[in-house]
C-alpha cells in the first residue's frame, strides 16, 4: 500500500506543480481560472487519498465544501468573463449602426 500511496503523492505533486506554472504564466485570465479549478481538484484528490490511506471520514465534509467553493468560483468567473469580453461577431459599444 505504501508504494501506491507514494506513487499517488508524486503524481499529485507533479500535477500541482504543472497547474501552478499555468497560473503564473497565464496567458489569459480564463487559463488562470481553469488552472485554479484544476488545482482545487488536485487538492481534493490529495485529501481523498489521505482519507483512504488513513481510514478517516472527517475529510468528507471538507471535500464537499471544497467542491461547492470550486463550482461557485468557476460559475462566477465564467459569468464575469462573458459579461466583459465582447464576442467577435458583436459590434463595439460605441459604434454607430
Amino acid at each position: 500500500m505504501t508504494i501506491v500511496l507514494d506513487a499517488v503523492t508524486a503524481m499529485l505533486f507533479l500535477a500541482a506543480a504543472c497547474t501552478l506554472v499555468r497560473i503564473v504564466r497565464g496567458p489569459s485570465m480564463l487559463d488562470r481560472a481553469m488552472a485554479l479549478d484544476v488545482l482545487l481538484a488536485v487538492i481534493m484528490a490529495g485529501l481523498g487519498a489521505s482519507a483512504v490511506a488513513g481510514g478517516d471520514t472527517w475529510v468528507l465534509p471538507t471535500l464537499l465544501a471544497l467542491s461547492l467553493v470550486a463550482f461557485v468560483g468557476s460559475v462566477a468567473v465564467a459569468r464575469f468573463l462573458t459579461h466583459h469580453v465582447p464576442r467577435p461577431d458583436e459590434p463595439e459599444q460605441g459604434a454607430d449602426a
